[in-house]
């Protein structure tokens, strides 16, 4: 008996570990690209929209992905999804790091990390689908939490990463996805993961109107930085995705076998936690940008160095998120959603404080504080929203937060990207007019100098030679960035408050179905309490 649960738990953790590699790539991918865009923009001789569209089109094409990936693992097998799925990611990284100089250079390089996004949406849901169902209700959050927390830290270990690989060749940030697919794949074929599907047709209609209306809208906010909100392009592109997303929730509603079973948002605890991942990730993804930028520009960091804030976050993160998902376990999400929640809000208050003093010592201490309150509670809000799915339904489910979060992600980046740029060029006109510099030329220098982004070869380039007073500028800018993350995440802490329930979630019929017969019919979804 002891001998046969030794080796069911060796096989789960076996599971867990060939999902974690599984989608390593996809989470290294999201923040590494970032700091080697300068190398890779003059290695190939990259307009500067094109660079940008090829570090956008990764994250918009996974957002507007994610759902029907997570229909496809629910459908037509979660394994078999999470294989295509790494095997596209890992060819088409190959293939970006190849990409040929010269003309095509553009075209290709944004193709491709198109279809790597796509690779990850089809992937992404199907492993978390695989680690629910092989870990009961009462061992999940845990396992999860291990999940999450290794995930959330290869966010942030992306730019150091990325920091020593484009010394040696910015390829490398490419096909250092490549060992890790197959590493993925030889764990998947030895742990064998068990997953369960039920056969329905694909609602293309529902794919087509959430692609659009979640790509419309993501790439409005992302673009919003660019263009400015002045822009009425900006503001067509996020109307027409809303309008979208509001036609795509009706029909949804009228479908027999629709893409996402909208009424899932009828269980008050999935709407809630949705709601609170929505609003975390506001705060969580941008983070890992802005205190890199902090780093270079204020503090005149390397690229590598100035990530080690984000190694000092991520430290926070990952202690934290194993004792959240314990608590999950024990006592249920609400307490370390809440706490986690007010916890983070402190730290990025209290790091707000410290930025501008220009010391990377003084600001540790908060900066593990901000990263343990998001560890506390970011992974176990995600797997209390997906444990109200019915074992039929883990990859809708898992589509639907990460759908979530990635917009809540880029609605982040566009309001707290405007806010730096627009506190940094109001402090530099400030500071020129100080120094004699007449009104109108001073802004006309503020606005060329707040568009500024370090960066390259893992080098300061021109940063070493930025003027005190625009670091000090660039620091107190950055200070309000710290103090609206704060804000977000004190408004997650009220909505865990007052939406969510004290208790451990009970095992349902959801957890005990043994046959896709016996789930609910279609457009009425199991939706545990």
């Amino acid at each position: 008996m002891t001998h046969a649960s030794s080796r069911a738990g060796q096989s789960k953790s076996l599971v867990l570990t060939a999902m974690i590699f599984a989608v390593a790539m996809t989470f290294i991918d999201q923040t590494i690209v970032s700091i080697a865009a300068p190398t890779v923009q003059h290695d190939l001789g990259l307009t500067g929209s094109g660079m940008q569209w090829a570090i956008n089109v990764y994250l918009l094409t996974m957002a507007a992905l994610f759902a029907f990936g997570g229909r496809l693992g629910d459908t037509m097998g979660h394994t078999k999804m999470v294989v295509i799925g790494v095997i596209i990611f890992a060819a088409s990284s190959a293939l970006i790091g190849l990409t040929p100089r010269g003309g095509a250079a553009e075209a290709w390089i944004v193709s491709f990390r198109a279809l790597q996004g796509a690779g990850g949406a089809i992937m992404f849901p199907s492993t978390i689908a695989i680690v629910v169902a092989t870990f009961d209700l009462r061992s999940r959050g845990r396992a999860l939490a291990l999940f999450f927390g290794i995930a959330g830290g290869l966010t942030a270990i992306g730019p150091i990463a990325g920091g020593y690989l484009i010394q040696w060749t910015w390829r490398a940030i490419f096909w250092i996805n490549v060992p890790v697919a197959i590493v993925a794949l030889v764990l998947i074929a030895i742990s064998k993961p068990v997953s369960e599907h039920r056969p329905a047709p694909i609602d293309y209609r529902g794919l087509v109107l959430i692609a659009g209306g979640v790509g419309l809208s993501v790439f409005g906010f992302q673009q919003s930085q660019l263009w400015g909100w002045g822009n009425a392009a900006i503001e067509v592109c996020i109307a027409a995705g809303v309008a979208l997303l509001v036609v795509f929730y009706l029909v949804e509603r009228r479908t027999a076998e629709p893409l996402i079973n909208v009424r899932i948002f009828g269980n008050q605890t999935f709407l809630v936690e949705n709601i609170i991942l929505a609003i975390s990730m506001m705060a969580f993804i941008p983070v890992f940008f802005f205190a890199s930028t902090y780093g270079q520009i204020a503090l005149g960091l390397k690229a590598t160095s100035a990530s080690v804030l984000i190694l000092y976050y991520f430290i926070g993160f990952v202690s934290a998120a194993q004792l959240g998902g314990r608590m999950l376990d024990r006592i249920g999400a609400k307490r370390p959603v809440m706490v986690g929640s007010a916890i983070a809000a402190v730290g990025y208050f209290l790091w707000a404080g410290k930025v501008t003093g220009l010391h990377e010592g003084s600001q540790v201490a908060w900066i593990l504080v901000a990263g343990a309150g998001m560890g506390l509670m970011l992974g176990q809000a995600n797997t209390d929203a997906i444990n109200r799915a019915s074992r039929f339904s883990y990859g809708e489910a898992t589509g639907i937060t990460q759908t979530v979060r990635n917009y809540g992600a880029a609605l982040g980046f566009a309001i707290l990207g405007t806010v730096l740029i627009s506190n940094f060029r109001s402090n530099i006109t400030n500071s020129l007019v100080a120094r004699g510099v007449p009104g109108p030329v001073a802004s006309a220098q503020a606005a060329t100098a707040a568009q500024y982004q370090g960066g390259g070869n893992g080098g300061n380039g021109g940063i070493a030679n930025i003027p005190q007073f625009i670091r000090a500028d660039y620091a107190a800018a950055t200070q309000s960035v710290l103090i609206g993350m704060g804000v977000i995440m004190a408004v997650a802490a009220v909505v865990a408050l007052f939406g969510l329930k004290f208790g451990v979630q009970q095992t349902t019929a959801a957890e005990t179905e043994t046959a896709p017969a016996s789930a609910s019919a279609p457009g009425t979804p199991d939706l545990p309490s």
